[in-house]
């Protein structure tokens, strides 16, 4: 399927085209529509296949761009993949001004990525243990947060972050849609 036939704002569109993309992956294409009607997904996709694109335009395509308040969470094991995913997003809402993406994770400085929440986003990008600091702090108001992504969901229950996800999912009462991407998914998951 082509991007051009996703049921998706012009501004989108015009952002998968500057990024080089034209044809959905397999993953893309079975993820998308089902996110974008509010429904949760579990996706097992190897890496490499633009999981993160079929998480972020629905999420961006369902965040309300006039509210400062986080509307979705990403979560994901590292650093390096979080700003990863920032990054990507930041590149799909690039003819979105008013779509403010913040980047948070443990190693850096707490007071500037505290301060960057305060000024308002509508999407986290967090590492777990990062994001329960800032919930902890009241640095973060998740209470509009309706979206939660796990990406590589296995690797972040792997390295014992079950609890904290747990909590964090527990926290963010008006949830309406949880999904989980990953190269690989255990029966636990």
């Amino acid at each position: 399927m082509l991007y051009s036939e996703l049921k998706c704002s012009p501004e989108i569109l015009q952002a998968v085209e500057r990024m080089g993309f034209t044809e959905m992956t397999e993953v893309q294409e079975k993820a998308i529509p089902v996110m974008m009607a509010g429904k949760d997904v579990i996706a097992k996709a190897p890496t490499g296949t633009g999981k993160t694109c079929a998480f972020g335009i629905p999420i961006i395509e369902r965040i309300n761009p006039e509210s400062n308040k986080p509307q979705a969470v990403i979560l994901a094991p590292t650093r390096e993949l979080a700003q990863q995913i920032a990054e990507e997003l930041t590149e799909l809402a690039h003819f979105l001004p008013k779509v403010r993406i913040v980047c948070v994770y443990g190693g850096a400085n707490i007071q500037r990525q505290a301060e960057k929440l305060k000024k308002g986003c509508q999407i986290v990008v967090a590492t777990p243990g990062r994001l329960m600091d800032h919930m902890h702090h009241k640095n973060i108001d998740v209470s509009a947060v309706t979206s939660i992504v796990l990406d590589e969901a296995d690797e972040m229950l792997n390295m014992g972050f079950y609890k904290d996800v747990r909590r964090i999912i527990d926290s963010m009462k008006a949830r309406k849609s949880l999904c989980m991407f990953s190269a690989t998914i255990s029966r636990e998951v």
